[in-house]
């Protein structure tokens, strides 16, 4: 991956260690998402109970984003996403043993609560310590291990738990997230607390956590970065959630066993992440994130065909575009305000998956109600808004010369 070399130690070490992170955290997030009818039927659930143990992680995470912003700023982002990864490591490895439902959703919400602090950091504290021309690149690695991440708890989990039972596969997973996140403790750099530029328009040093978030709130160019996580993360989960039932109906018919393998396409993801230094040198952050908002909605657009060898043709596009356009938008919306990145970051992560709730759950409805079609359309209006406010309101940036330095 580009982002992994040329650069000092410190920064190589740092890029690696937020790679770890999140392989970490989004293993550990999604990783029940495979084994939920074994979940249900050990613990006699409806499929509703059951989905709960994914819900209540991903809620979780929302709500601590805020808190950990502030916690961050007291003890600085490194060591409190040190914290955070162990603490989910411990409760990953206990959740395979919980005797009840009611034990493993308690565990599945403290791990939640724990996991907050990477997505709501890592961007921040990337820009803080990364030098400016490398910032895109070392995000797009940050995000490269997301990817990887919700690839492998996924199928790890489902092939282990296929032969050996769910606690058995989630057990596998839980270890895999204990030593993602022990490299991530070893390789993170040790730093202080945040550095506070000065500046005419920057609160002073010091400004409690409340006035921070006003002022992430307050500025109005990063509400585009905000607007821009909860429409491509809606439509992103509202995509992989539906397409499944549509793959196991005619005219196709597959077996869920061949759908699963569908979330291999991840792996384009991985790659669109860890090239966006490249495509930012390019083209500029700006039309790079336009591009790619409208190319998930063409990606989307493509899927109304019937063959289906376009359907995952279009599968690929939308899931690579989805990728860039985050690890842009990510990392920008940190560095559009400087004198509360954390918050500002947090406020990204808060929307990601505000995002992801509310629009999966319209688009659930409208799936039932309307059809393959309507949902789609829903997928593509909300990526093609997200690349209109891209291009009407994200500043414009001066395109680098060599594309060397992001490498």
């Amino acid at each position: 991956m580009a982002g992994f070399g040329g650069a000092d130690p410190a920064s190589r070490r740092l890029t690696q260690a937020l790679f770890c992170g999140g392989v970490a955290t989004f293993s550990e997030l999604y990783a029940v998402q495979a084994v939920l009818p074994a979940v249900a039927a050990q613990f006699r659930l409806s499929v509703a109970q059951a989905s709960l143990s994914v819900s209540v992680a991903t809620g979780a995470l929302a709500l601590s984003v805020l808190p950990w912003a502030a916690v961050a700023d007291r003890i600085g982002r490194g060591r409190a996403m040190r914290i955070s990864v162990v603490t989910a490591a411990v409760c990953g490895v206990l959740v395979p043993f919980s005797p009840s439902f009611t034990v493993l959703l308690l565990l599945r919400a403290i791990s939640g609560l724990a996991l907050g602090a990477v997505p709501a950091l890592a961007m921040a504290h990337l820009v803080e310590q990364t030098a400016a021309r490398r910032v895109a690149a070392v995000a797009g690695v940050y995000v490269a291990g997301t990817t990887i991440g919700g690839l492998i708890g996924r199928v790890l989990a489902g092939v282990v738990a296929g032969g050996l039972g769910w606690r058995w596969g989630l057990a596998v997973v839980g270890v895999l997230v204990a030593a993602a996140a022990a490299a991530m403790v070893v390789l993170m750099p040790r730093s202080g607390r945040p550095r506070e530029p000065l500046g005419r328009s920057v609160p002073p040093t010091g400004s409690p956590p409340s006035g921070r978030i006003r002022a992430a709130l307050r500025d109005d160019t990063a509400w585009v970065f905000y607007l821009q996580a909860f429409l491509l993360m809606g439509a992103f989960v509202t995509l992989y959630n539906l397409l499944g039932f549509r793959l196991v109906r005619a005219p196709y018919d597959l077996p869920p066993a061949v759908v699963s393998l569908l979330f291999l396409s991840y792996l384009t993801g991985t790659v669109g992440s860890s090239v966006v230094g490249r495509l930012v040198a390019r083209t500029g952050r700006r039309r790079l994130l336009v591009a790619a908002g409208a190319g998930m909605a063409a990606g989307a657009l493509v899927m109304l065909a019937t063959p289906l060898a376009l359907v995952v043709a279009g599968l690929l596009l939308a899931t690579f575009c989805f990728f860039v356009a985050h690890a842009v938008a990510s990392s920008w919306a940190g560095q559009q305000v400087p004198h509360a990145r954390s918050q500002a970051s947090a406020l990204y992560s808060l929307a990601y998956y505000a995002g992801s709730s509310a629009v999966g759950l319209l688009g659930g409805w409208i799936f039932a109600r309307s059809g393959w079609a309507a949902a789609v359309l829903l997928i593509a209006g909300c990526a093609g808004t997200a690349a209109a406010l891209a291009a009407w309101r994200a500043p414009r940036d001066p395109v680098p010369r060599s594309v060397s330095t992001l490498r």
